[in-house]
């Protein structure tokens, strides 16, 4: 009797260890079929999905900019400049928008998670240049003026300021700052709210009921927090660990948390203010949710 419950016990550890869990990588709009793969390894893009296969619909996922969607893909150093007056461009990344140095804008990405998540990453990737220098440069403005969010920037073309010790190299007040909301999708329900991250590298304790701000988390509510702010380096990811929200959590903002699960929606909006020092270029594939979630089958 003895060795058939250690069966059935060992029976149950496996059956729950074999329930299946992998990797995602999800973006706006059909994460396998409207990928474009100038953005993404051979080995991220193995874990693209056609969600439409497992009943998560495309509708709802969108990507918004403030401004003008006309701007070349600067990351792309093969890209080439056919017509600079009338800005026609060729080149393999997406069409972007540019928020210009001292210029404020937004950029928004509505995602609808593949699976049911037990990790999120959500993943900013842009173009940024030092000031006016795609004009002049085309797609070598990459090689020779990238930049990165918050930069001190000099007063000729193409330079950036040294500091004195005692001074911060970057400007906190010019970086862009990020909200990342939670939307039910149509197989759940709540009340839409707002996502918490953790502070990387630090502790990742000090939960709390409800949470609060503190040395491992902030919560995501974009120009409401100066925490919110983010530094994007030219052409590379930058990613933010996200708590897994739990159903029942209060967030720092009194909101009520929610499991969440496949089909719901994500939504990041990036804030870039007045005092920005930079040239930011995003498009639609700027955003990526990254993670690991339960196999659709």
């Amino acid at each position: 009797m003895k060795w058939l419950i250690g069966c059935l016990l060992a029976l149950v550890m496996v059956s729950a260890a074999f329930a299946g869990e992998d990797p995602y990588v999800a973006i706006v709009g059909n994460d396998l079929n409207d990928a474009n793969l100038f953005y993404l390894s051979p080995k991220y893009s193995q874990f693209l999905y056609d969600q439409e296969n497992f009943g998560v619909p495309v509708s709802g996922e969108a990507w918004i900019a403030q401004t003008f969607v006309g701007q070349p893909e600067v990351c792309d150093t093969a890209g080439v400049v056919i017509d600079p007056i009338n800005g026609v461009f060729e080149d393999a990344g997406e069409t972007n928008a540019v928020v210009r140095k001292q210029n404020e804008g937004f950029f928004t990405w509505r995602i609808r998670l593949p699976k049911k998540p037990n990790a999120i990453n959500l993943c900013v990737q842009c173009g940024v240049l030092k000031p006016n220098t795609f004009r002049d440069l085309g797609y070598d403005a990459v090689l020779e003026c990238a930049g990165y969010t918050g930069e001190r920037i000099g007063t000729g073309f193409c330079t950036r300021n040294d500091v004195n010790p005692g001074t911060n190299p970057i400007i906190p007040g010019a970086l862009p700052q990020i909200t990342a909301r939670a939307f039910p999708g149509p197989y759940n329900s709540f009340v839409p709210f707002n996502l918490t991250a953790y502070r990387n590298p630090g502790t990742y304790n000090n939960l709390g009921q409800p949470m609060a701000n503190n040395t491992a988390l902030q919560v995501l509510d974009g120009p409401a927090s100066a925490a919110t702010r983010i530094m994007l380096k030219s052409c590379f990811d930058k990613c933010i660990n996200i708590k897994l929200p739990v159903t029942g959590q209060l967030n720092a903002l009194g909101q009520v948390e929610e499991d969440l699960i496949y089909g719901d929606l994500i939504e990041v909006r990036m804030d870039i203010p007045r005092t920005n020092t930079v040239d930011i270029y995003c498009h639609a594939q700027s955003v990526k949710l990254l993670g690991i979630g339960e196999a659709p089958f």
